[in-house]
């Protein structure tokens, strides 16, 4: 029994002594030196959206040169931009609605009768609540959609860690815009008819989530600027 309490307190010792060695007298719990994952994660944000906008010119010169005669009919140069603007590629002006969501006050309590008091997660905008959305305007109609300033195109996957949106290698945080393109009664209809929406329209009304639409009049959307290409995992060879 000595023998395994003199051990027990060795190793305390050793770990002590791991801990003072390894923190050199500072805070190691608020070292400020140390890269924090989300600034690691908003320099990466900053970074795609620097080459989203050198990919958006580099694509506008490609087409630029496109444009001089090289052998295409008409035929050919109309199937291929109408392939383009059903891509997103493409800028796309009409006239366009824009739903805003938001977080609600993080004091907020419940005000009708009969419901809890909320829990952090009920105060937030999740994943399907933006999901919800995207899916109601593009059943609305929508020729196109924004989120935030990034178009959406087929592959587009709307994505929420924590309290912040990633889309197509960006992190944004609320209040969330998502603008659409089309029939402005239409898509306003298609919203009121989502159960989706209408359960969010719950904590809306008990806990102050944000939830404002707003008709734009004429909008262009921009063309959607990033890789077209899949990304996928590989096994390791």
């Amino acid at each position: 029994m000595r023998v395994l309490t003199a051990g027990v307190f060795a190793l305390a010792g050793l770990i002590f002594f791991t801990s003072f060695n390894t923190a050199k007298g500072t805070n190691i719990r608020t070292d400020t030196s140390l890269l924090k994952l989300s600034d690691l994660i908003h320099e990466r944000s900053r970074n795609n959206g620097v080459l989203d906008e050198s990919n958006s010119s580099l694509r506008e010169d490609v087409e630029s040169l496109a444009e001089r005669d090289d052998g295409s009919t008409k035929a050919e140069d109309d199937k291929l931009e109408a392939l383009e603007k059903n891509a997103g590629t493409q800028k796309l002006t009409g006239e366009a609605i824009t739903v805003t969501l938001d977080d609600a006050p993080p004091d907020a309590t419940a005000k009708l009768p009969g419901y809890p008091e909320p829990q952090p997660d009920y105060l937030v905008i999740h994943q399907q609540d933006l999901q919800a959305v995207v899916n109601a305007l593009w059943q609305g109609g929508a020729q196109g959609i924004k989120v935030m300033d990034q178009r959406l195109i087929s592959t587009s996957a709307v994505r929420c860690v924590g309290n912040t949106l990633i889309l197509q290698g960006r992190v944004y945080s609320p209040p969330y815009k998502i603008t659409a393109v089309g029939d402005p009664e239409k898509l306003q209809k298609a919203l009121t008819a989502s159960e989706a929406i209408q359960n969010y329209m719950v904590y809306v009304n008990v806990y102050g989530l944000g939830w404002k639409v707003e008709e734009d009049g004429a909008v262009t959307l921009p063309g959607y600027s990033g890789t077209v290409d899949l990304q996928y995992a590989k096994p390791v060879e």
